[in-house]
């Protein structure tokens, strides 16, 4: 990759961890999503998941990163389960995407991975925003970084559905 390549990413990257840490300063936690809300969510995205004909991990945690739900396909791998649970609080305890993440390190923005251990930097992770407050955060783990951050916004569409 040329250096200019390299530069544009890294710009790029710092601008979306910029940007969305604006946006995250604006949420503030509301009161923890309710089963039946996480259910409703973990279905879409397991419904979405089955249409890519992959087998994943959804979980949702609740608005304090305490695990409300967890589904895991038949046939998914196991590591797959902590992997979830990781990303979704990784969302929720950030109040913001885990791409974040990825694109940060994938722009250079190597002091990323002096985070924390446990903090997810892939994607796959976002947080569920209602009313402008973070009540959880949905965590899907089994297929690449990208599919499984189709499958969570799929997860995350069902609650715009009426």
């Amino acid at each position: 990759m040329s250096v200019k390549k390299s530069i544009l990413r890294f710009i790029a990257a710092s601008t979306l961890l910029v940007s969305t840490g604006a946006i995250a300063q604006t949420l503030t936690y509301g009161a923890p999503i309710s089963l039946d809300a996480a259910k409703k969510i973990a279905a879409a995205a397991a419904a979405e998941a089955k249409k890519q004909n992959l087998t994943v991990v959804i979980s949702i945690v609740d608005s304090s990163g305490s695990l409300t739900y967890l589904e895991k396909l038949d046939g998914t791998q196991l590591a797959s389960v902590d992997i979830a649970i990781s990303k979704a609080r990784t969302a929720n305890n950030f109040k913001r995407p885990t791409k974040v993440f990825e694109d940060g390190v994938a722009g250079g923005r190597n002091a990323l991975l002096s985070l924390p251990e446990g903090i997810s930097l892939i994607e796959g992770g976002s947080p569920i925003v209602v009313d402008n407050k973070v009540i959880g955060a949905i965590g899907v783990s089994g297929g690449n970084s990208q599919q499984d951050g189709q499958i969570a916004e799929a997860g995350l569409a069902s609650l715009k559905a009426k």
